[in-house]
């Protein structure tokens, strides 16, 4: 199988590193620095797990595309429909293209561009960051990869990745119901990265102080709403699983968005909690804490995407 990663992040980077290091036809497709340093000095991994380092196939050019059995898509998920009309003449009829971006509703964005039978749903479960172009810190949790077909049917193809990630040595699941797997971290995920944002905290601040732990506790709730009436099996045991996360996680944790934003970055903050907003404007249903929490940052977001431009 002919795998192909686009982005050498903290989660293409280290899966990508992994899919490489287990012998499989790997390669990535990247932009200036991180092509430059994986070209010279190869792919370095520091992982709780094991440092490794490998010297994958790297390129720019798309083309690469056209003989991928497999494209892992790990970079941001505003970035989503930019990279699938790149890709989507490129495709072969049966590739796979698999989302583990951030995001509630990746995979169907992707599905609206490509071909519904290309695209798979999937999330990654890992704390890691770019120390530099080609090195990789990967500092917490144990990675895992959860996809499945976008209707959870238990597919001949689906099944052969598992294979694949298995022989790689890294935690993944074929998922029964993918949706709202997605969903669970997405709570998660969505409750307190912008609010992380908002204050300039760290999370342990935020979970430690009554009121802001009130408003993450609202987010939350807010977030299961507009995804039951979504048809998501999600509620509010959900909620008090999610905070059993967050109570257990670092002290001073933060969150890539919330880094992203402080560095002036673009961020995912449309997809996150803006996302939320516009889909309880949709549905009816009123999300007041994510509507403050959205809007206060959008300038702010607004000023770092014009400056990308």
């Amino acid at each position: 199988m002919n795998i192909v990663i686009i982005g050498a992040g903290g989660v293409g980077g280290y899966f990508g590193g992994k899919l490489t290091k287990a012998g499989y036809d790997t390669s990535f497709l990247v932009r200036s620095k991180t092509l430059e340093a994986i070209q010279d000095k190869g792919l370095q991994v520091k992982s709780i797990l094991g440092d490794f380092h490998v010297y994958p196939n790297a390129t720019d050019n798309y083309d690469i595309i056209k003989k991928a059995d497999l494209v892992i898509l790990s970079v941001k998920s505003w970035q989503i429909e930019g990279i699938a009309h790149k890709i989507k003449t490129l495709l072969k009829p049966d590739a796979m293209v698999l989302p583990l971006q951030n995001g509630a509703d990746n995979a169907n964005r992707l599905a609206d561009i490509l071909s519904a039978d290309q695209v798979l749903a999937g999330l990654c479960r890992i704390v890691a960051k770019i120390e530099s172009p080609g090195i990789i810190d990967h500092f917490g949790y144990e990675p895992e990869i959860l996809f499945a077909e976008m209707d959870n049917s238990r597919s001949e193809r689906v099944i052969r990745i598992h294979e694949i990630f298995t022989k790689s040595g890294f935690k993944n699941n074929i998922s029964s119901d993918i949706q709202r797997d997605i969903w669970l971290k997405f709570l998660f995920i969505s409750s307190i990265s912008a609010m992380g944002a908002l204050t300039r905290s760290v999370l342990g601040v935020m979970r430690e102080d009554v009121f802001i732990r009130e408003k993450l506790l609202e987010t939350a709730e807010e977030v299961v709403n507009v995804g039951k009436a979504l048809g998501i099996h999600i509620g509010k045991d959900d909620i008090k699983n999610c905070f059993k996360i967050i109570d257990a996680i670092d002290y001073n944790t933060t969150m890539s968005l919330q880094r992203d934003m402080m560095e002036s970055k673009p961020s995912e903050l449309e997809n996150f909690n803006g996302y939320i907003v516009h889909q309880g404007d949709k549905l009816g249903i009123e999300t007041p804490v994510n509507d403050f929490i959205y809007y206060s940052l959008r300038p702010m977001e607004e000023k770092a995407r014009a400056a990308r431009r």
